[in-house]
């Protein structure tokens, strides 16, 4: 029997595309008992070294389809949203920095549920992801300890974030969310279902 795979799975908290897709992925990983790298990354310097660009500097027409399709997928997948959120364009470096100090102490479990409760902060529930309280907050909606917040101050962290950033560079990512596995990569939550094959292959 083969063994289980395993998916890099990189993201930047304030995506939205990234928030559509987390819950399925997660379910789908936890089915094929896949590990999951759990990788916030910046997409801020990925995207110069990609040819990407962002939200704001994208042609009208690129921002005007953009809304259009968050709201169908929102609609198709039954999952709410706001696509114009009151706390977007937000930094996503703190709850980056969150997660990763939870993947470090707790594991990519905790990591997971806790991403989940931050894309859903600022698509949902118009919440500010830059700010230390809300943050806080959703660590204890979580039950989730509340020192990795301080945690997520600490140098290894931020240097693991710009690790992450680099590895995702290096892999050839250019968007979230992205899955990698075995060095092949699936961008976007509408590409589960290839995620989900390679996976039970």
């Amino acid at each position: 029997m083969a063994e289980p795979l395993t998916v890099d799975y990189y993201f930047t908290p304030q995506s939205p595309w990234t928030y559509l897709g987390h819950d399925r992925f997660a379910a789908l990983a936890r089915a094929a008992g896949a590990t999951v790298n759990v990788l916030p990354c910046d997409m801020g310097k990925v995207f110069p070294a990609s040819g990407g660009l962002p939200l704001g500097k994208r042609a009208p027409q690129r921002q005007a389809y953009r809304l259009v399709e968050l709201r169908r997928f929102s609609s198709h997948l039954g999952i709410p949203m706001n696509t114009q959120p009151r706390f977007f364009p937000v930094s996503g470096d703190p709850a980056s920095a969150l997660i990763i100090a939870m993947d470090r102490h707790e594991g990519s479990e905790a990591a997971m549920k806790l991403s989940g409760a931050v894309f859903g902060a600022v698509w949902a529930q118009e919440r500010d992801i830059a700010d230390a309280q809300v943050l806080a907050a959703l660590l204890a909606e979580c039950g989730l300890p509340p020192e990795r917040l301080a945690q997520s101050l600490e140098p290894a962290v931020q240097q693991q974030y710009e690790a992450n950033t680099r590895q995702a560079i290096d892999k050839g990512v250019f968007g979230a969310p992205s899955f990698v596995i075995d060095g092949e990569i699936f961008w976007g939550q509408d590409r589960l279902d290839f995620v989900a094959r390679r996976l039970q292959a």
